[in-house]
């Protein structure tokens, strides 16, 4: 059976019926687009339970251009299967907590499927063009949702999304022409790019720079990161968390499989730059966010300081002469992907379920809600302390192996970067503080505590962050099985 093609394509093929069917209530299109992620989210688990080798595993393929010597090819290995399951998740979970939306429902929901489609894609596809198709898709996507469904802003944020990501994706293409004109036999096929001797000199460097350009604007690195905050405070609750969750580790992911396994030498040259890069964007997102009253704001800052650490890890991996201590930095930079999308995700259903009922997102307007809405408060006090790197919740165990092997290539980036935990975990209590804690005003004693469908969005991610913190070990297995052949 042709798992990862069902679970790619299911979603899209609820889309297809919702386009079909004739004027559904908004009760029918939830409820469909419910069953389609619920099916993907099951076909990425029976796929998990096949399990994976050290390669790509489960490979299908389709002749699709013979002529260009591309494919339809699509398989898993043990860095893109975390990444489908968390996907799988952050979209079933997404349209749970969007059951209230009634404004054109079929589309918003058919959107969100064609959404989950397009990003599965790009994290399964091992042909370079089917790449490039899902990762440009994901932009068209995203960019109705943000226009359609948004707030007072959106418009001027869906068009610095979709031109900022746009313009990123010309040089993953020449990129990609690149790779395949570099070496012989020409191909798309990822595996035989990846298994070649890499491109060497200016060729390599230039290929590299190209990437760094196009990923670094996906992750988003500074200072190429100014479309984020705008898309995240005016896109929908849903639209953000996959947004934060997904869409940003097209990037890292990015600079996992064509950084370092495609072009393995003109990254290693460039490494130190790119860890100053990273190191620089880490710390800024830390402070920026610490300068924020508008608490999705606030968070949307705290992803470009998670993911510096993520860049900052494969520029280790790339560095490191200590196989180890490459080990260790790719396997903490995967696991911070999934436990950033896990947590951030939780932390963007929590401000909007706030703000559906205050109104406002400012901290400032608050004080003492602990005591009002007390599953609201606490499940936000949860994520927060995940998010500042708690031992016991799901950021500590990535980050501490991100730090461990950004020490065995460049003991003064980590200890830099080190810094950044400080200032998030002063910016997350002072958000606390602010929002919760104290004696609540009069106008809100009246707020009701999280509803049914919030429930049954939030309290899966909170347990998977609990999960992941106590016990990252298999999630890990499935990683490691993967980098300890990459690194080799």
């Amino acid at each position: 059976m042709p798992l990862v093609s069902l679970t790619l394509f299911v979603p899209f093929l609820g889309a297809v019926l919702l386009v079909l069917l004739p004027r559904p209530a908004p009760r029918t299109a939830h409820a469909v687009g419910l069953v389609t992620a619920g099916l993907a989210l099951l076909g990425a688990v029976a796929i998990a339970l096949r399990g994976v080798g050290p390669g790509f595993s489960q490979v299908e393929e389709l002749g699709w251009i013979p002529s260009l010597g591309s494919a339809y090819r699509v398989g898993l290995d043990g860095i893109s299967l975390p990444l489908v399951l968390l996907t799988s998740v952050l979209f079933l979970v997404s349209l749970i907590f969007s059951i209230r939306i009634r404004e054109r429902s079929r589309a918003y929901v058919a959107l969100f499927l064609l959404l989950e489609t397009t990003c599965v894609g790009a994290f399964v596809a091992l042909d370079l063009v089917v790449f490039y198709v899902f990762f440009e898709l994901t932009l068209v996507a995203m960019y109705f949702i943000i226009t359609g469904w948004g707030h007072e802003g959106r418009q001027r944020a869906a068009l610095m999304f979709f031109l900022y990501t746009l313009l990123g994706s010309l040089p993953l293409l020449l990129a990609i022409i690149a790779l395949y004109l570099g070496n012989e036999p020409r191909t798309f096929d990822m595996r035989a790019v990846i298994a070649r001797p890499p491109l060497a000199g200016l060729a390599g460097g230039l290929t590299f720079v190209a990437f760094l350009i196009a990923f670094g604007i996906k992750t988003p690195l500074f200072p190429v990161h100014t479309w984020l905050p705008a898309a995240h405070v005016e896109a929908p609750t849903a639209g953000s968390v996959v947004l934060a969750g997904v869409l940003l580790k097209l990037g890292t992911y990015g600079f996992v499989r064509f950084g370092l396994q495609m072009t393995p030498d003109a990254f290693r040259a460039a490494a130190p730059w790119v860890a100053a890069l990273a190191v620089f964007s880490a710390l800024y997102g830390a402070f920026v966010a610490l300068a924020q009253t508008d608490l999705k704001r606030l968070v949307a800052y705290t992803s470009v300081n998670h993911m510096g650490y993520v860049v900052l890890a494969t520029a280790a991996a790339a560095a490191a002469v200590d196989t180890r201590a490459r080990e260790l930095a790719i396997d903490g930079a995967v696991l911070q992907m999934v436990s950033h999308g896990i947590v951030t995700g939780a932390l963007f259903l929590l401000i909007g379920a706030l703000q559906d009922r205050a109104g406002t997102r400012e901290m400032g307007a608050f004080g003492g809600l602990l005591r009002v809405v007390p599953g609201l408060g606490w499940g936000f006090i949860l994520a927060a302390f995940a998010s500042l790197g708690l031992p016991g919740l799901a950021h500590f165990p990535a980050e501490f192996q991100i730090f461990l092997g950004t020490f065995g290539a460049w003991p003064w980036a980590a200890a830099i970067a080190l810094f950044g935990i400080l200032i998030t975990a002063g910016l997350y209590l002072r958000a606390i503080q602010a929002t919760f804690l104290g004696q609540p005003a009069e106008r809100w004693k009246g707020l009701p505590d999280l509803g049914g469908s919030e429930s049954w969005a939030i309290v899966p991610l909170l347990a998977l962050a609990v999960l992941i913190g106590v016990a990252p070990g298999p999630l890990l297995e499935i990683i490691h099985t993967t980098v300890s052949a990459v690194v080799r």
